[in-house]
C-alpha cells in the first residue's frame, strides 16, 4: 500500500515565496519515488490525519489554525506519526511548547542570501549520505535561539567562517532529526529560495528525510 504524506503550508506572518516550488518538489519527489502527496493550506485537514505516514510543514509561519489543529499534530506524533520542518517551519507556533520540542529550535535571525559551506556531520543518514563532506551552497543562513545539540541527531552545521553574518559560533546546526516524542522528526533550515528547490542535492536531502521519517529505506 503506497503511503501518502501531508505537505502543510498556511502562513500567518511572512510567506516565502518559494512555497509554490516547495509543494511542486515533493509532489514530484513523491511521483519518482511511490509515495502519494497531498498538499494543503486549510487547517480543516488536520480533523483527520490518519491516512498520512508524515504531516510537513513547508515554510508555515505563525499559528497553523487554532487549538484542534495543534492537538490533532501532537496525537499524530505522539502515536508514531512522522512529522518534517522544511525552513520556515522554525518560526511557526511561537508560543506552542510541544512544537518547540517537535521542531528542535526556534528560529531567531538571519544575515542576507549568500554562498556558505555547509559540514556534513552524520553522512550515515538518508538526508546526507549523498553529499561530499563538505557542500557549498546559497540560501538564508537561520540562526536559533538554542542550539538544539543536546536534544537532537545533528545532521548538517553550517560553517560560519564561510559566510557573513552568523551569530551562534563554531557549532550551528542546520539540519538535524529525532524521535523524543514518539514518531520521527526532521527538520532543514534550507530551502528559503525559489531556486533550492531544483537543486538535484536538496531535493535529495529532503527526499531522504522525508522517507526516513516515514521509515522506509532510501
Amino acid at each position: 500500500m503506497r503511503q501518502r504524506i501531508l505537505v502543510y503550508s498556511r502562513t500567518t506572518d511572512f510567506r516565502h515565496d518559494s512555497i509554490p516550488a516547495g509543494v511542486a518538489a515533493v509532489r514530484a519527489l513523491g511521483r519518482e519515488h511511490g509515495f502519494d502527496v497531498e498538499a494543503t493550506e486549510d487547517p480543516a485537514v488536520f480533523a483527520d490525519l490518519g491516512p498520512f505516514a508524515t504531516v510537513v510543514f513547508l515554510s508555515t509561519s505563525g499559528d497553523i489554525g487554532g487549538d484542534a489543529a495543534r492537538a490533532a499534530l501532537e496525537r499524530h506524533v505522539r502515536g508514531g506519526g512522522g512529522f518534517a520542518g522544511i525552513h520556515a517551519a522554525a518560526t511557526t507556533e511561537d508560543g506552542w511548547p510541544f512544537f518547540g520540542s517537535l521542531v528542535g529550535a526556534r528560529f531567531d535571525r538571519h544575515p542576507e542570501v549568500q554562498p556558505a559551506r555547509l559540514i556534513v556531520e552524520d553522512p550515515a543518514h538518508p538526508s546526507t549520505a549523498h553529499l561530499p563532506a563538505e557542500w557549498d551552497r546559497t540560501d538564508e543562513w537561520y540562526d536559533f535561539r538554542t542550539n538544539p545539540r543536546r536534544t537532537v541527531r545533528v545532521l548538517l552545521r553550517v560553517d560560519e567562517a564561510s559566510y557573513n553574518g552568523g551569530g551562534m559560533g563554531t557549532d550551528h546546526p542546520l539540519a538535524w532529526c529525532h524521535d523524543s516524542l514518539g514518531g520521527r522528526s526532521f527538520y532543514t533550515a534550507l530551502g528559503h529560495t525559489v531556486e533550492s528547490y531544483a537543486e538535484p542535492a536538496l531535493r535529495r536531502h529532503l527526499l531522504g528525510g522525508l522517507r526516513w521519517t516515514m521509515r522506509r529505506q532510501v
